[in-house]
């Protein structure tokens, strides 16, 4: 049994619905509070995770299987929780995760139609039991999402190019997961300036610190 003494906290949305700005802003408050932070991501995070990340986003690979995806995904989550996550959680640090399970959960589980149970007990099998403390929604719809993925200059990947009706089914599955997991998966208004939408998800973390 591991004993891990630091926090894991993740955060999930909607394409476009500006995880990365908000995580940053986030590490460089609590580092200057005395925190020693990692931020990391998925898929990806560590060099066989984001090898796997580069064959599920590939905007070639339009044939994948979505039983072949939920299978990636959860490969990828196993190696980066095995090799980063877990070794940094023993030696007390905060972890900030851009996606975690719950985005299989939504996008293969409900968008995909695989079924959540199905795809959870899938990652159970590759992470056991490890969940989350603290699971930061950041709500934007996925009309206006999907708007600043395309307008901005981030790179486009093989999710982002599904259609708004496949966007909106993953929106759906994030509103059940919400309702699955109330104690852990809190959500915060994305459709707000960044600074305000990072300063609701520090008065939240600061709950669990």
């Amino acid at each position: 049994m591991l004993i891990l003494n630091g926090k894991f906290i993740t955060f999930e949305g909607p394409e476009g619905s500006g995880k990365t700005s908000v995580i940053t802003a986030i590490q460089s408050f609590l580092e200057n509070e005395g925190y020693d932070i990692m931020v990391t991501r998925e898929p990806g995070g560590i060099k066989i995770a984001e090898e796997i990340r580069n064959i599920i986003l590939n905007k070639d690979n339009i044939e994948m299987d979505a039983h072949a995806e939920a299978l990636l995904f959860a490969a990828a989550r196993s190696q980066h929780f095995s090799e980063k996550i877990a070794p940094a959680l023993q030696e007390n640090t905060i972890i900030l995760c851009d996606r975690f399970i719950d985005s299989s959960l939504a996008y293969q589980g409900h968008a995909r139609g695989l079924g959540i149970d199905e795809v959870y007990a899938i990652n159970k099998f590759a992470i056991g039991n490890h969940l989350p403390q603290l699971t930061i929604f950041i709500d934007v719809p996925p009309s206006v999402g999907l708007q600043r993925v395309f307008s901005n200059t981030r790179k486009v990947d093989r999710l982002d190019l599904e259609t708004l009706a496949f966007h909106e089914k993953v929106y759906e599955g994030y509103k059940l997961l919400i309702d699955m997991f109330p104690e852990r998966i809190k959500t915060i208004d994305g459709t707000q300036k960044v600074e305000e939408v990072t300063q609701d998800a520090i008065n939240t973390i600061n709950k669990i610190l």
